[in-house]
This record gives structure tokens, C-alpha cells and sequence, in this order.
């Protein structure tokens, strides 16, 4: 019989991993062990019943648990992704298992015409956007020195991850109403940034701003804008961005003691979308482990 109070410590793998690395981008399917997305412990309630939601990076990690967790809760998703068809189709598979509609588009969000056809497949297939989650971005590898971060990285990681929520923003506003609402994926880098990713850490506090702006603006609309800062979570940026020997210890240093896996996560994004947090705006969610948002 499961613990009804699971110590967090001990509820998802620990330290230390197997030594692995991926080419960008990495496949969920590829890490050992594999990602927890909630296949076999999310249960839903209704609480996003035939809405629309367009979320972005959803073939894998974050994404992909936030994408089964709103199909269980009853919302049609159209699932943005950059090349990785057979994490986008596993995705698909689990939409369509919790009988909700899946729109599989794949292409680079850091080409602005893409964000604007992102938004207009999205609409001619279902109609409106109810619910826009901004959780893709870009990590490239560790660097040891700041000048190993070349101007062609640094300019593809703000496209990617701040470039594109500014430019999906402004083509989705005029299919969202009043109760719509935007939720962007920030980090705990925003706020404890790391050196050797100095280029994805600071857009990570763009999208903190970004948010808090942008939420003050919408709300004149009825359309909240919120943020979840999650810590350390066990996704194929980690394998793609870090050593071998450092994916192996990765979160170890967590209050926690191990990464989170993207399943504990998705709840965050859930609470939210719904009705039950609609007083909730311009907040910058952490799930962290305990790590400090300040």
C-alpha cells in the first residue's frame, strides 16, 4: 500500500545516476532513468474541461508532464516541439488515452514567422487559446570560461527562450478571453544563476520580468500571467548540458537531496490554469526543494 505521506526525500531517484550525455536536443526516451511525467499517478478532476491549451517544449520534460496533466483535466492540447517526433507522438498518445484532441507542431521557436504559425494552427483547429504555457527554451552546454559564450549561442538562447514569449504573446492575445490565462516557465536561475550557463540564467530573469509586467498590463483584459521557478528537475536539458560526471551527481546539492522529476512539477501548472487560483497574478511560483527564490 503506497504512503500517503511520502517522505520528499525519498519519492523520486537519487543520486547518483548513470554517466550520459545527448546531442541537443535530447530525447526523454534516451535518459536513464527515465523521466517521471505522471503517466501512472496523475489523476485529474475536471478542472480544465474543454479548454484549449497551447504549450510549448511539450514533447518532454516539463512540457510533456504539464501536457498529460491538463489532457486529464479535460483540455484539448496542441503540443509545440523543435524536431523530437517520437517524444511529440508519445505525448500525443497519452492526450488521446485521457480523450482529449492532440495538434503535434514541431519547428523553431526561435524564428518568429514559426511563433505566428504556432498560434494560427492552433486556432484553426480548435477555435481559440484558453491557456498558453511559454515552457520552451534552449540550454547549451556548460562553459568553463564567459567568452566560450559566442555571440551565434547567446543570441540563439534569447530567441528561444525570452524572444519567443514576447512574439506568441502578442500573436495569441487577440484569440484569448477574459479567463484566459499565461503561464511562463522561469528557474530557479533567474535567481541562483550559474556561471557556466550565464546565457539561459539570464534570460530565466528576463521571464521573471517579463511575467510581472506583462501580468500588471493583462489583468486589464480578465487574462492572468504567472510563472513557475522550478529548481533542479530531471529532464533531457541535463544530459545535453552537463559532463557525464556532473549528470550523475545532478541535484545532490538540493535541500531535498535529488532533482525533481517532471510529474512534480505539472501540478503547479494545473493550479495555475484553473479557476481555483484566479486570484493568483503576476506570481512567480518556485518548486524548488527548498532552494531560495530571493
Amino acid at each position: 500500500m503506497a504512503q500517503k505521506n511520502p517522505d520528499p526525500r525519498t519519492a523520486g531517484p537519487k543520486p547518483p545516476f548513470p554517466e550520459q550525455s545527448q546531442p541537443s536536443p535530447g530525447h526523454e526516451g534516451r535518459m536513464e532513468p527515465e523521466p517521471d511525467y505522471g503517466e501512472q499517478s496523475y489523476k485529474g478532476f475536471g478542472r480544465l474541461k474543454d479548454r484549449v491549451a497551447l504549450v510549448t517544449g511539450g514533447d518532454s520534460g516539463i512540457g510533456r508532464a504539464v501536457c498529460l496533466a491538463f489532457a486529464r483535466e479535460g483540455a484539448d492540447v496542441a503540443v509545440s516541439f523543435l524536431s523530437e517526433a517520437d517524444d511529440a507522438n508519445h505525448v500525443k498518445r497519452f492526450v488521446e488515452d485521457a480523450g482529449r484532441q492532440a495538434l503535434l507542431l514541431p519547428g523553431d521557436l526561435s524564428v518568429e514567422a514559426h511563433c505566428r504559425k504556432l498560434v494560427e494552427d492552433t486556432v484553426k483547429r480548435f477555435g481559440r487559446i484558453d491557456i498558453l504555457v511559454n515552457n520552451a527554451a534552449y540550454q547549451g552546454k556548460v562553459v568553463e570560461k564567459f567568452e566560450e559564450l559566442d555571440a551565434e549561442r547567446i543570441e540563439r538562447t534569447f530567441r528561444t527562450n525570452i524572444l519567443a514569449m514576447f512574439h506568441l504573446v502578442r500573436y495569441a492575445l487577440p484569440h484569448m478571453k477574459a479567463g484566459a490565462t499565461i503561464i511562463n516557465t522561469a528557474s530557479i536561475q533567474a535567481y541562483q544563476p550559474s556561471a557556466g550557463i550565464l546565457d539561459y540564467a539570464t534570460t530565466k530573469g528576463a521571464i521573471v520580468t517579463f511575467t510581472k509586467g506583462l501580468a500588471q498590463q493583462l489583468i486589464e483584459r480578465g487574462i492572468r500571467v504567472n510563472a513557475v521557478a522550478p529548481g533542479p528537475v530531471w529532464t533531457p536539458l541535463i544530459p545535453q548540458s552537463f559532463k557525464a560526471d556532473k549528470v550523475a551527481t545532478f541535484g545532490k546539492d538540493n535541500p531535498v537531496g535529488r532533482p525533481a522529476q517532471p510529474a512534480e512539477l505539472a501540478p503547479s501548472y494545473v493550479f495555475l490554469a484553473c479557476d481555483e487560483s484566479r486570484f493568483v497574478n503576476a506570481e512567480i511560483l518556485g518548486v524548488t526543494g527548498g532552494g531560495v527564490l530571493a
